[in-house]
């Protein structure tokens, strides 16, 4: 590749923001998130015990499929609490960037998870639509009832971290739509209850089946794209380009790319044609210091080439 490197005093002609590497300044989950997914893991291993076990007694396939379901979010639990966990492994020489991106992998695990246990789950209703037989509605009032408690107040631990982590966000999804789904079942109990129609306990198994997919569809999308490294959700391409492109000194930009290291870290690079010559480290920094605070862009890395007439293999911009 042929490039223009001005080398001079400095290490290189890069520019690295290095902020995410302190104290304070990195996105990680919080450490207080561990004994949150260690209370949710619990809380939600028992539930699912004795909803299995209820269920059975009272033939409720609601109850077995919300079990089902609530299964699943103990592994996905399990899942982003190993990852939050492993996101602050520091680089080695095979894994120069860490393990970050075991964050993105356990977002996208739950979500493939979650899209398998809906499919069980209908499959399941339909099979009892076909062939209905007697529920204990009461069994499964008091076991749902138990199951809003206990989805509703595992949503609350993840509550403050919902808006800054994938995987958190993701956890307090499905935590709070167990809630809703689990209210859902206390209403088919008490159907049957007054009504003896048997036809609502898979009813509101397919109803569940609709609330998992559409809860999930957003944390599937957002876990794909941050596997496929699309530039994350938030920060906008043209806008990086434009501030970029009116820096003083700079007439040119290109391969310019942005990216999740993690579900909570972005990083970005980009080449600065500038032929007054290389600006210095203070300029760079602060070009670092602006992509942080505007876009929240915490590892940026810019290379820069002063002369025009020695082409960049990565020139155009389409080129990758």
């Amino acid at each position: 590749m042929a490039h223009s490197h001005d080398h001079g005093a400095h290490d290189d002609d890069h520019g690295h923001d290095h902020d995410h590497d302190h104290p304070g300044h990195h996105h990680h989950v919080p450490a207080d998130f561990g004994r949150a997914f260690a209370i949710g893991v619990t809380l939600n291993t028992a539930y699912v015990v004795a909803q299995v076990v209820f269920g059975l007694l009272a033939n409720s396939v609601a109850l077995l499929a919300d079990a089902a379901h609530n299964l699943g979010d103990v592994l996905s639990l399990l899942l982003a609490w190993g990852a939050s966990v492993l996101v602050k492994r520091q680089p080695s020489g095979r894994f120069t960037y860490g393990l970050r991106k075991t964050s993105v992998l356990a977002a996208l695990a739950n979500a493939v998870l979650l899209v398998f246990v809906t499919g069980a789950i209908a499959s399941e209703a339909v099979h009892r639509f076909l062939h209905p037989s007697p529920v204990g509605g009461w069994t499964v009032v008091w076991v749902a009832a138990l199951g809003i408690l206990v989805n509703g107040g595992t949503a609350m631990l993840f509550f403050r971290g919902r808006d800054s982590d994938l995987n958190v966000r993701g956890a307090f999804m499905h935590m709070a739509a167990d809630a809703v789904v689990s209210l859902g079942v206390v209403f088919a109990g008490i159907g049957i209850l007054l009504t003896s129609w048997t036809w609502l306990d898979p009813a509101v198994s397919l109803a569940i089946s609709i609330v998992i997919l559409w809860g999930t569809w957003d944390l599937l999308r957002d876990s794909v794209k941050m596997s496929l490294d699309a530039v994350p959700e938030g920060i906008h391409l043209h806008e990086v380009r434009k501030y970029l492109d009116g820096l003083e000194g700079v007439t040119e930009i290109h391969d310019l790319h942005i990216w999740p290291m993690s579900t909570t870290e972005t990083a970005l690079t980009v080449h600065l044609l500038m032929p007054r010559g290389h600006p210095g480290d203070a300029y760079i920094t602060c070009v670092c210091e602006e992509l942080k605070s505007r876009f929240r862009i915490n590892h940026t890395t810019v290379q820069i080439e002063i002369d025009p007439r020695v082409p960049c293999a990565l020139a155009p911009d389409h080129v990758v």
